[in-house]
């Protein structure tokens, strides 16, 4: 018996998340389609996008300061649902679980979509199939997810440095041409910053920022979870921040407002300032790859998720099973095929309008998490005083966001929410106890 129990032991250990794994998956997650495609949408607010970015950097911050806390006390799987099933009991867990999984599953539509959009600058011929596309995407990542956990960490870490690459050509570009120029752009017009456009966009830019509590979910693979989780959530959104507002800003002030506006690819056509127009190819192929990296993040959570909520009882049994190499192979077949009717369902819109509509639904959706999770801290952590205001702030900072994505986006979202009412109903009467 102790020998079997020492085995148990070391397969777990085997497949623990370290530090670097937990920080490439924060990071990963954070870093995708967002950075590539939101300065063409935010450069006719002007300075109101660089404003917009310092407040979505410092909500992100106290997002990720609360996940932090709330790791270090409760390091138990499940992010968001673990914490506010502590705090407010099952139900409140069960419509925070619920919530969450719909935001990560359907933003994996959106994700997919932003890896298509990237290579059909590349290979034309895929952009009338992008729907079709986007859907095997999806299920190449389940099926990597699925191999097992330190397969789609491995893609995780190499993804994360190959799409630092034209990030990080950006800030050397930048830095080379205010040497030789002297000066950023001038004798444009100067957008005049207001309330209305400030809240435009930080709205936008939150999308940027989905992911923040990755770290999170997967507590019970992580080894020294109670540490390496809310170190790996601080440093990871910290960097991210700086990365994205340092990019953004270089954009802005280097190139004319409506060049960039008018731009598919805003990095694209700023690395070309400095290496021809030919690098266009080759930066949608970094977009691509980064985008596929947030994706095999994101499906390695649309999996635990369920997982974590089945073995907290909020959810059918069914989905705790896990196969010989520790994954939710269930779990992430079903999502999988959420993701897959979601995006076929809405084949006939371009991509650009397809990202736009499910990024925003789930988005929405997601909003009662990410609130329920701050709230959580505020009554969870009474002996921690700083924890609990910045918990005040992030609740107050998350409300306004749900305001900023206006009524159609609320709507799918409370109609997603309310489809989780018969799986609840059913589990509660000891219907899907059966595995």
């Amino acid at each position: 018996m102790e020998d079997r129990d020492n085995h148990a032991e070391a397969a777990r250990s085997s497949r623990a998340l370290t530090f670097w794994g937990v920080l490439a998956l924060v990071m990963g997650n954070l870093i995708g389609s967002g950075i590539y495609l939101l300065p063409a949408t935010l450069a006719p607010l002007g300075a109101n996008a660089t404003l917009g970015w310092v407040v979505t950097i410092a909500g992100a911050m106290t997002l990720s300061f609360v996940f932090a806390r709330l790791a270090a006390a409760i390091p138990r799987a499940g992010g968001p649902y673990a914490y506010a099933d502590a705090a407010f009991g099952p139900v409140i867990g069960f419509a925070t679980a619920w919530s969450y999984w719909t935001l990560v599953w359907a933003g994996n539509g959106a994700v997919a979509v932003a890896v298509v959009s990237a290579l059909s600058l590349a290979f034309p011929a895929l952009a009338p199939h992008a729907a079709i596309a986007a859907v095997v995407l999806v299920w190449l990542a389940v099926l990597v997810n699925i191999r097992g956990v330190d397969l789609a960490v491995k893609l995780q870490m190499t993804t994360m440095v190959i799409k630092l690459v034209p990030l990080a050509a950006v800030v050397l570009l930048a830095a080379w041409l205010l040497l030789t120029r002297g000066a950023a752009v001038s004798h444009e017009v100067a957008v005049p910053l207001t309330v209305t456009g400030t809240a435009g966009a930080a709205a936008l830019t939150f999308w940027g920022f989905l992911g923040v509590e990755s770290a999170t979910v997967p507590a019970d693979r992580v080894a020294d979870a109670r540490r390496t989780v809310p170190r790996a959530t601080l440093i990871g959104t910290a960097a991210v921040g700086a990365i994205y507002l340092i990019v953004s800003s270089a954009i802005t002030a280097l190139m004319p407002r409506a060049t960039v506006a008018a731009s598919p690819a805003p990095i694209a056509a700023f690395l070309g300032l400095g290496f021809g127009d030919g690098v266009a190819q080759l930066v949608a192929l970094f977009a691509a790859i980064s985008a596929l990296g947030t994706l095999n993040g994101f499906v390695l959570l649309q999996g635990e998720v369920p997982r974590a909520m089945a073995q907290g009882g909020v959810f059918p049994r069914w989905f705790a099973r896990e196969t010989a190499q520790g994954t939710p192979a269930r779990a992430h077949v079903v999502a999988g095929l959420l993701v897959t009717a979601v995006t076929l369902a809405n084949f006939t819109r371009g991509m650009g309008d397809l990202f736009a509509f499910v990024a925003s639904v789930s988005l929405a959706a997601g909003m009662l998490a990410y609130l329920a999770s701050a709230l959580a801290a505020v009554k969870l952590l009474r002996d921690d005083p700083a924890a609990r205001v910045v918990g005040v702030i992030a609740a107050v900072f998350v409300g306004w966001l749900s305001y900023g994505l206006g009524a159609e986006a609320n709507g799918w979202a409370l109609v997603l929410l309310l489809a989780g009412v018969p799986v609840y109903l059913a589990v509660r009467r000891g219907g899907a106890s059966a595995r």
